[in-house]
């Protein structure tokens, strides 16, 4: 697991933006911080567990140009 301090304005799809290039991942981030289920957008300084995701990068090209 990482650690993410957050900043003022983060939140769990801007955070899994920021780690996974995606925001598909911000359940399995709310997952790991249950304790912070209720919050939508986080003051700064909270500590935040992130877990090791295996991101599947998908190929997105057409396939006529694959």
């Amino acid at each position: 697991m990482h650690k993410y301090i957050t900043k003022a304005g983060d939140t769990f799809d801007s955070i899994s933006f920021d780690f996974y290039g995606t925001e598909k991942y911000s359940s399995e981030i709310i997952e790991a911080n249950l304790n912070y289920i209720d919050i939508v957008i986080f003051d700064s300084e909270i500590q935040l567990s992130i877990p090791k995701i295996d991101v599947k990068v998908e190929n997105t090209l057409p396939p006529w140009k694959r």
